[in-house]
């Protein structure tokens, strides 16, 4: 086996295990939300591009820093599956086919609903503090962004890859993380620098878990009278 196909097994080989054994196991049972959130989000595309119902949908689920923040954050769960109307809808279906299925397997349901509505929030929330500070700061927006809707379905992908890959594929993760980045620096906008929020508040919770699995360890080494570190 040469080097390359050793180092993708390394990196992939658990995540492949765990998906194939899910869907092996449960078949399409195993991405039912995925694939619900796959056909929410095909309506809203439809009803959005439609004369009677582009209204409804900007109602019930567009979100823009200008907004009064409780009616963002109502809006915020379902705003998760109205993908932009300028951009090629399959391929936000195929990326919440993708990343939405893999993370219900991984990680389960609750969880990654937990996940997905997080970093959508977190975007949604940068939005309105950037524009609060200004332009002239390194972390501000223009007034103007005010009036742009919030990433869609975009940030709840990029926080799912980023956990998922923290989780299985450390690699895989810092790539999304890299990408990101650069998509800020390449094309400055609203959207790329939602999705670094996004990746911010999962980094947070990357954090927060592994300290509570090196604690829980600890708690349980001090138990048995074993060192963590050999336990």
């Amino acid at each position: 086996m040469n080097p390359l196909a050793r180092w993708a097994r390394a990196e992939w080989g658990p995540l492949y295990r765990t998906v194939r054994e899910g869907l092996r196991v449960r078949r399409a049972r195993a991405v039912a939300m995925a694939i619900g959130a796959v056909c929410l989000t095909a309506l809203l595309h439809f009803v959005h591009g439609q004369s009677w119902g582009y209204q409804f949908v900007q109602n019930v689920g567009t979100v823009r820093a200008e907004d009064p923040l409780w009616l963002a954050l109502l809006r915020t769960p379902l705003s998760l599956f109205v993908p932009a109307l300028d951009l090629p809808v399959w391929g936000a279906l195929l990326q919440i086919l993708l990343v939405f299925g893999i993370a219900e397997i991984c990680l389960g349901r609750p969880r990654t609903l937990a996940l997905a509505y997080t970093a959508t929030l977190a975007g949604t929330l940068y939005a309105r503090l950037g524009i609060a500070l200004g332009p002239d700061h390194p972390l501000g927006l223009p007034a103007s962004d005010a009036q742009v809707v919030d990433t869609g379905p975009s940030a709840a992908v990029v926080g799912l890859a980023v956990y998922v890959g923290w989780r299985y594929a450390y690699v895989t993760a810092g790539a999304v993380v890299v990408a990101m980045v650069v998509e800020v620096l390449v094309k400055e906008n609203l959207a790329g620098k939602e999705h670094l929020a996004a990746i911010a508040a999962v980094l947070v919770l990357c954090a927060v878990t592994a300290l509570r699995q090196r604690f829980s360890r600890g708690r349980v080494g001090s138990r048995s009278g074993v060192p963590p570190s050999q336990s």
